[in-house]
């Protein structure tokens, strides 16, 4: 293998078997990973301005990160799995690496305990909307949705593909139902919560308000770069990536701009809740129509979205994870496999550490506010990656630059300093904006807000370091006596 993974390391590397699944499939993992309606209140709040969020938002992050996962993914490894890890490794060097890989997956354990609670509230309108504030009943659903999607990954690649797609297909039947009743609304005449003018279309960037609304929009749809984890599994990685990147970039930007303005339409912008925000919307357009019983049906097909949302975080970080496990970054208890690929160790870790963190977050006495300064401190870790895989792809045009790239980001070098600079700034401006909470939302003290996140960074970047400095040349010898075995 090309670039600074060492002699010895290049071991570890086994053939893979390639071929189990096809763009479509990848399209829907990916999907499955940067689509949830979970984000539409979040975006109905800004009403009319969401287009322009989601406009700047796609220009100066999502897009620039799409393009430079297509180039990354179709290019590194020539073989086998890694993903992020890999792309900082031939850049930046080891150490980089490890903590790419590191924020990667530790942003990945403390956001699902906010996912896990919204499954538990949103399965509640289904039988019993009650208890989505009984706190014995979502720790009961929580841990059984979470240790249920990990058990079913042990089973490979394949069985987490089928549950992404179900996610999807789920997920994509509620969009298009939300974004169907509110286009109805308007059309028949109905009154709207929003204005349609230039002015309620245009953002005021001078506010702090809107820039931190920015902020959240420009993360709303991160993850793209996650499915590069499974490359040694996919038919035709080189075709596959991009065509797979570019579907599922699409339809979740038009997914989000359609269904939040539906939304939008009939829930006034004060009482949107970005919890139950969809379900309101549902109770009402279901009112007016005389469809209540629909609205069971409706929470089902969210919880089941989400479980493919799940799903698809539970395997893909852990995957990447394992291959610096394998090249002698962690003790050989955690390079364990099943199926070939399937980091057991590694998933089971994270199953506790999850478990551990539902304990402490329903266990604090608001969990509005808990909700949110977990997802702020996710999106804070989840930056520091991007800005190393945005840093690591430039300096491989010019440290691998007769490296063949079967999708190349267009305008040659000047192309790829205009992606990876737009990027860097992006993910530098939200990192900056993310210290400040949103007015909107009941936070607490500044001073707890800001010392969360900064010492939340401080302890995840320091943990990945300590770990890397304490690694023994036991646990890469493992790694590759463990491969020649299978070999």
């Amino acid at each position: 293998m090309p670039g600074s993974v060492r002699k010895g390391e290049q071991k570890t590397l086994k053939k893979p078997v390639r071929g189990t699944i096809g763009w479509v499939s990848l399209a829907m993992i990916n999907l499955a990973i940067i689509y949830s309606v979970r984000g539409l209140p979040l975006m109905a709040e800004e009403g009319f301005r969401a287009i322009s969020f989601m406009a700047v938002s796609a220009v100066i992050f999502l897009i620039p990160i799409s393009l430079v996962t297509a180039e990354l993914s179709s290019t590194w490894p020539p073989k086998g799995d890694g993903g992020v890890y890999i792309w900082v490794n031939e850049a930046l060097g080891q150490r980089w690496a490890f903590l790419a890989i590191w924020l990667q997956w530790s942003e990945n354990v403390i956001w699902f305990p906010t996912v896990l609670s919204f499954i538990a509230a949103t399965l509640a309108y289904a039988f019993s909307p009650q208890l989505a504030e009984n706190k014995l009943y979502t720790l009961t659903v929580v841990l059984v949705v979470y240790w249920g999607g990990t058990f079913a990954n042990l089973r490979g690649l394949k069985t987490s593909a089928w549950i992404s797609t179900l996610g999807v297909v789920s997920t994509l039947i509620t969009t298009g139902l939300i974004v169907v009743l509110g286009f109805n609304w308007i059309i028949a005449g109905n009154a709207s919560q929003i204005h349609f003018s230039m002015a309620s279309l245009v953002p005021d960037f001078t506010r702090m308000d809107s820039l931190v609304f920015l902020a959240g929009a420009l993360v709303i749809v991160s993850g793209i770069e996650v499915s590069a984890a499974h490359a040694s599994q996919v038919k035709n990685p080189k075709r596959s990536f991009p065509k797979a990147i570019f579907l599922s970039v699409f339809v979740s930007i038009a997914s989000i701009v359609l269904g939040s303005l539906a939304i939008a339409f009939v829930v006034p912008q004060k009482e949107i809740s970005l919890v139950a925000g969809l379900m309101e919307a549902f109770d009402k357009f279901f009112a007016v129509y005389h469809l209540g019983w629909l609205v069971p049906v409706v929470a089902l097909l969210i919880v089941v979205g989400s479980l493919g949302e799940v799903s698809a975080w539970i395997l893909g970080p852990s995957k990447g994870l394992l291959v610096s496990a394998r090249h002698g970054l962690l003790p050989p208890i955690l390079q364990r496999k099943l199926h070939g690929d399937v980091p057991v160790n590694i998933l089971f870790l994270q199953a506790l550490v999850v478990t551990g963190l539902v304990f402490v977050f329903l266990l604090m006495p608001t969990v509005s506010s808990a909700y949110w300064i977990l997802t702020a401190l996710t999106a804070q870790l989840y930056l520091i990656m991007y800005l190393l895989m945005f840093l690591s792809a430039l300096v491989l045009r010019y440290k691998r630059p007769d490296t063949p790239r079967p999708y190349r980001i267009p305008g040659g070098n000047f192309g790829m300093w205009a992606v990876a600079l737009l990027g860097l700034l992006g993910g530098v401006f939200t990192l900056f904006i993310g210290f400040f909470p949103p007015s909107q939302l009941e936070t607490g003290s500044l001073l707890f807000y800001e010392s969360f996140l900064v010492l939340g960074i401080l302890v995840m970047c320091g943990a990945a370091f300590l770990i890397y400095g304490l690694r023994k040349p036991g646990w890469i010898q493992t790694a590759q006596k463990d491969e020649e075995q299978k070999d």
